[in-house]
């Protein structure tokens, strides 16, 4: 499978590594195993709970056991527990292979997803909130920070019609316009994302505050 690198300022390899990709931080399981703008094999099923015991077995089920010269995690925002058990995985795996592990953004993997020239990506956040981030495509940029917010404050700073991730609808709903998609954040869009979008650190972007406060 080929599909088209999002453009991009960044100078790509002319080399392309085969990468290993674990995105596990909404109610996807998703993994992917990618070699430069090419799909070796992937799985992506909505989950809801227990990625931890399905991670492992999916990933020895791919070729070679998801052997790779790199591997990808999403790092986040989204849930607590699924980013921590992506991390943890890439980085045991990537310590037993002896392989760089690097980061990359969970909203950046659902905009990659979109046909949308401009675009918001919304997921859910817990508490009320949602995790919101504006997205060019043309060449591919973040538009501007990511954000907690209410759906109410998020409808005041965003104003792109299409709006994708799993706050989406509510987003739209608090604005009274615009359209909703329930956009994945697929392991496999990594391939579609500039050079400079997989460098982050191998950490969890929470996008708010714990939720358990030292006591006095």
């Amino acid at each position: 499978v080929r599909r088209d690198r999002l453009s991009s300022a960044s100078t790509l390899s002319s080399d392309p590594m085969r990468r290993l990709v674990i995105e596990t931080s909404g109610a996807d399981c998703s993994i992917a195993l990618i070699e430069g703008e090419h799909i070796i094999a992937e799985r992506h099923e909505r989950v809801g709970r227990g990625h931890a015991e399905r991670l492992i077995p999916w990933i020895a089920a791919l070729p070679e056991g998801g052997r790779s010269d790199e591997i990808l995690v999403g790092c986040g925002p989204g849930s607590f527990t699924g980013v921590r058990i992506a991390i943890a995985a890439a980085r045991g795996l990537a310590l037993g292979w002896g392989v760089p592990v690097h980061g990359v953004s969970s909203l950046a993997l659902v905009a990659a997803g979109q046909n949308e020239p401009a675009l918001t990506v919304a997921v859910e956040g817990g508490h009320g909130e949602i995790f919101v981030q504006d997205f060019m495509r043309t060449p591919f940029y973040q538009a501007g920070p990511m954000r907690s917010l209410t759906p109410e404050a998020a409808a005041q700073i965003s104003t792109n019609a299409w709006v994708a991730g799993s706050g989406a609808e509510r987003l739209v709903a608090a604005r009274g316009y615009g359209t909703a998609v329930n956009g994945e954040g697929r392991a496999s869009h990594a391939c579609l994302l500039p050079e400079a979008f997989t460098t982050l650190p191998p950490r969890p972007v929470y996008g708010r505050g714990a939720d358990a406060k030292a006591m006095a």
